[in-house]
């Protein structure tokens, strides 16, 4: 590990316990890499595994065109997500817990068995996944003003804030992963709509292409972990008195306050 690998570990984890922006770490160094942001995104999950927090599942982002065409980037990242991120379905999440929410409407797949890249397809994720349950995201950053490059999102374990599951257990058998809808609701107002498909076409695909770039690290997805497939539609801001809620054609609803 590089002194600049911890350097930025620490300036992100230090914005992350005091809830104050950083700068972003690209208008610092314009030369930093997504390979090395990967190692600061790895060094303060390394951190946390060390103060008990356990991992148990990974996120994917930037799997919208949109998304892609925004950062200037042509495929997704990932991000850990940690036992500490977890909300009960319907919970709340107090505005101290977090800088700046935004929240998206997911897909999340509960794996049954392994899957370790580099040469793995949608059908493996689809025979690996025990069943899919509708789930929110709540992305945050940690660099003021989301005033991001793919490097510093990287770098900030993908923007991940908390994330909450509902709905009820899917097997994929019993759906069409393309075509499932779904509406996001704001304190009652429809804020967003989306399709299965919206996700590099296939969310299983999102899946595939993290454990390809997880074997980059000789990290696998492991059987029982979660993975949120990436977002169906844009992430809405959230504020104290927020409420949303994620109706997903066949597999249920899920909603979380702030």
């Amino acid at each position: 590990m590089t002194n600049k690998v911890k350097q930025y570990a620490d300036q992100l984890a230090e914005a992350e316990s005091s809830r104050i922006g950083t700068a972003p770490l690209t208008t610092v160094d314009s030369e930093l890499t997504v390979k090395e942001a990967y190692y600061i995104q790895l060094e303060n999950i390394n951190k946390k595994l060390e103060q008990g927090q356990k991992v148990v599942g990974k996120k994917i982002g930037l799997t919208s065109l949109a998304m892609q065409n925004l950062l200037g980037v042509d495929e997704p990242d990932y991000g850990h997500l940690l036992d500490s991120m977890v909300v009960e379905n319907g919970g709340q999440i107090s505005m101290e817990q977090v800088l700046q929410p935004k929240v998206e409407a997911e897909i999340a797949f509960i794996l049954k068995k392994e899957l370790r890249g580099p040469h793995v397809t949608t059908l493996d994720v689809i025979q690996a996944t025990e069943y899919v349950v509708p789930a929110l995201e709540i992305v945050d950053s940690r660099v003021k003003d989301w005033k991001i490059k793919l490097v510093d999102t990287v770098a900030d374990n993908a923007s991940s804030g908390f994330y909450v599951l509902g709905g009820k257990p899917t097997k994929l058998e019993d759906i069409d992963l393309e075509l499932i809808g779904m509406v996001l609701t704001k304190n009652g107002e429809l804020v967003n709509t989306g399709v299965g498909a919206a996700a590099l076409g296939n969310p299983a695909t999102c899946v595939a292409w993290l454990a390809n770039k997880l074997s980059e690290f000789d990290i696998p997805l492991r059987a029982g972990e979660v993975i949120l497939s990436g977002a169906l539609s844009a992430a809405e801001p959230a504020r104290a008195g927020d409420s949303f809620t994620a109706r997903f054609a066949h597999i249920g609803q899920v909603s979380v306050h702030f």
